[in-house]
Order: C-alpha cells, then structure tokens, then sequence
C-alpha cells in the first residue's frame, strides 16, 4: 500500500555535478559492453558497407532526440528524468499522472535488464579468462552457470561502491573511465594496425550488398543495425536523471548532452572503420557465445601486437563493462526516488540518506532486482529494451515537447533546440524506420504492449483507491488506500 502522508525524507540532494563530470557520467553508461560485442553484429546485419552508415544514422538519431532531452532537461533539471518530463509535460493531476507512473512501471523491468546485461556481458568475458565460469555448478539445472552468480556479484559490488556520496562517486567514476577510453584507443589502433599488416586498409571481400536481397532486405539489415547502434548510444540522457544534482544545470545539461553524443559517435564511427577489414568472418559469429564474439575483438588486438595484447584488451573490455553498469545504476536509482517523493511509487523510496545524501534505498532495491535478473538469458534484451522504450518513452517525450511548445509558449526556457520541430520528427523517423523494418517486429512490439496493459491496469486499480486522475471526485480518496 501507498500511504497517503507525506514522504519522510533524512537528508537533501546538493547540486554537485559540473559539465565535465556531467559528460563523464554520459560516455560511461553510453561506451558500456555494447559496441564490443556488436560490432560484428551490425555487420553481419547491415553488410560491410552499410554498416559504417548504421553508426551515422544511429548518431543523427541520438543527436536529434538529445536536443529533445537537452531542451525537457533544462526547462525541468530534477530527479527523475523522463518521469518529471511526463508528469509536467501531461499534467500531474492529469494523465501525466498516469503516464509517469507507466513509465516508472516499464523501467522496473528495462532498468534492471539493461544494469544485468551488463554484468552478464561482463561476467562472459571474464569467461575468457577462465573457461570455467561457463560450467554448470547442478547438473539438475544446466541453464545456471558460474558466470550467472560473477555476473550477480558485479552487480553487487557496483550497489556497494554507488553507497557513498556523490564527490567520491565523481572520483571513482573518472578512474573508471581511464579505462574505458584505454579499451576504445586499444581496438582502434589494432584494427589500424592489423590493416596495416595485411596489406592496408580495404573493405573485405564479401558478398556485402549482394547477398542481402535487394532493396528491400538491405533496408531491413540497415534498420537491424541501427537498431543496435542506437543501443550502443543510448545513455547521453543519463544526466538528466541526476538533475536535481547538477550545477546550472540550464546550461550543463545541453551542453553535456550534445557533447556526450559528439564525442562517442566519432569513436564508434572510428572503431568500426578500424575493426572492417578483420571481421570478415563476422556473419558467421552472430550466433555464437559471447566469449566467441569478445574474442573476434581480442584475435585482432593479439593479431596486430601478440598475446598479451588480446588479454590486456579482454580486460578492458570487462573494465568498460564494469564502468557502463556503474553509471546505469548510478542514474536509473534517481528515477524510483523522484517518484516516491511525487506519492507516486512505493513510499519507503524517497528516502534520502542522511549522511551521504543518495537515494539509497532506491539504489539499494534496483541492484538487488538487477542482481536477481543475471540469472536469466538476456539473449534477446536489446531488441526488448530498445523497442520498450521506444514506445514508453521516447515516442511520449517526442510528442511531448510539441505540445508543451504548443499549450505553454510563454514557458521559460534556457534552452531552444534549433531547427524546431525538425529534431522530434527526425527522431520519431528514425525510431520507426528501426522497429517497422526490423525482422519479428511483432514480438517486440508484443512485450511493449503486455508492459503497457499491465502498468495501465496497475495504475487503473491504485488510482481508483486514491481518488486521482481519473477517478476524481468518485468518492474515493487517500484514505482508502489504507
């Protein structure tokens, strides 16, 4: 039950965050495991020279919907993100009130499988190392294997570090992202390098475009690489769930979003062009394990420098991996916190720690929950979480911001995104190309509707006992929720 008194908090959140840690915070959840296991996969799907676009197309997607977070981020900098955009966008009494509880409800399942994806995909690499972890420890359930209990003590072991304040959190986090950007510069210049032996660099000789099938089914690969892509940027909004924490945040959040993006796209563009010539035999991997596909990026590395050059890159990868869910949880933990304090999610929430000044239960549940999730196959996560949210957040945010532009002009605004309205409609564009293209689009779109109807229905059966939109003045009210 949701008790109907105000929320109890022990402490206050400061606004701590600058533009520097506030990029810093972007690229650490945006450069996470993703791009290292998928550049063979976009590959595989858009073809050798299709695949280059995928990345270009999957920046001007991420730089056209972050002048919509840049622009929502500003007028709005609090805990929350999206949530605080959709209640204030909808109506809080309205159905901004449903909308935001809708979206708090879908990222109980997509924040949590994006933090376990993680530690899986770090935990698979670690794998690499230690061929054992892929064993089974019962033989009773041959599904579990030791990497599943790496993968829910790395997520474990991130809440612990996250249980601090937020100026040794900024400390740890730039070491962490030392080595992130060791494990970008190191595929980058073994790609450069193996082309460099091997004759210089040229694009493999492959069917490439012919085996795709046409327009028709070029246009599908393209989409389905994108489509990963997109996954691979998504986070340059992390700075927005920590809003009520950054320093004028008018003016950081934009400048932290746009630069977040620029960045990342010039090195996934570069990492990709370096990679090409070696991964000819990418199709072949897709359906292979994850330690098979971690190994396509380590042989090229071990290739181009020796053995211990494919170990120390092996180990990066799981160092950027272990940086990419600290982030995740880091931001995702201040979205249940926001709407505790709003009465809308569960109470004991919205607690502040009183010392550290952290939403710390909320991080606390979020990682227990992400820790109970590194026990299921995550195999088809991405196409999930992409397409979820694609729905239940971004399409809402999209058409949000044209109408908040619409119902409230006088608004204040620190900043306009230009070129307005072309940014939301590119975006939504985009978005639409990747899942109508896509290949079983059904299934995806399937899981967003079953999260859709049961947050709503959820919403439906808690709002008629508190008396809220839509039920108003139908006689019930807070006290029935007792």
């Amino acid at each position: 039950m949701i008790p109907s008194e105000p929320i109890d908090t022990t402490g206050t959140m400061e606004r701590r965050i600058g533009l520097r840690s506030a990029v810093l915070f972007n690229m650490l959840e945006m450069i996470g495991v993703g791009p290292f296991i998928t550049l063979p996969l976009v590959i595989a799907a858009a073809g050798y020279r299709l695949s280059v676009w995928a990345w270009v197309l999957g920046a001007l997607i991420a730089v056209a919907d972050g002048l919509v977070w840049a622009e929502l981020g500003a007028t709005f900098p609090r805990a929350g993100g999206s949530y605080a955009f959709l209640r204030e966008i909808y109506g809080p009494k309205r159905a901004g009130n449903w909308l935001s509880f809708l979206y708090v409800w879908q990222l109980s399942f997509s924040a949590p499988l994006s933090i376990a994806s993680g530690c899986i995909g770090l935990s698979s690499f670690l794998a690499w190392f230690w061929p054992g972890l892929e064993g089974a420890p019962w033989a009773a359930l041959p599904a579990l294997h030791y990497a599943n209990f790496a993968a829910a003590t790395a997520c474990l072991l991130v809440t612990a570090l996250l249980y601090r304040n937020l100026s040794q959190v900024t400390r740890l986090a730039w070491v962490l992202f030392a080595g992130v950007l060791a494990a970008t510069a190191g595929v980058i210049a073994s790609g450069f390098a193996h082309a460099a032996a091997t004759g210089g660099w040229h694009m493999p000789v492959a069917p490439g475009l012919s085996a795709l099938g046409g327009i028709r089914a070029a246009a599908g690969g393209l989409a389905q690489g994108t489509l990963l892509a997109t996954y691979c940027y998504w986070g340059y909004y992390n700075i927005t769930f920590l809003g009520s924490e950054v320093k004028r945040p008018e003016k950081t959040i934009p400048r932290a979003i746009l630069l977040s993006v620029l960045f990342v796209s010039v090195l996934y563009v570069v990492m990709n062009l370096s990679v090409l010539p070696s991964m000819g035999g990418a199709a072949k991997h897709t359906g292979e394990s994850d330690v098979v596909r971690v190994q396509l990026v380590a042989d090229i590395a071990r290739t181009a420098f020796g053995g211990w050059a494919g170990y120390t890159i092996a180990a990066l990868v799981v160092w950027t991996a272990f940086a990419s869910v600290f982030s995740l949880l880091l931001g995702y933990s201040r979205v249940p916190y926001a709407a505790a304090r709003d009465g809308n999610y569960f109470h004991f929430l919205g607690a502040v720690h009183p010392r550290h000044g952290i939403p710390h239960r909320s991080l606390v549940a979020l990682g227990l929950v992400a820790a109970g999730f590194c026990f299921f196959s995550l195999a088809q996560v991405i196409t999930m979480l992409v397409i979820t949210r694609i729905l239940l957040q971004f399409f809402l945010q999209h058409v949000g911001v044209m109408l908040l532009r619409a119902q409230r002009p006088q608004l204040d605004r620190p900043f306009k995104m230009p070129l307005y309205p072309l940014p939301p409609l590119v975006a939504m564009a985009g978005f639409v190309f990747m899942v109508a293209n896509r290949s079983h689009a059904l299934g995806g779109l399937a899981v967003a509707a079953g999260i859709a109807c049961s947050g709503t229905a959820i919403y439906l059966w808690r709002a008629k006992r508190l008396g809220q939109w839509p039920f108003v003045g139908s006689g019930a009210g807070p006290s029935d929720a007792g």
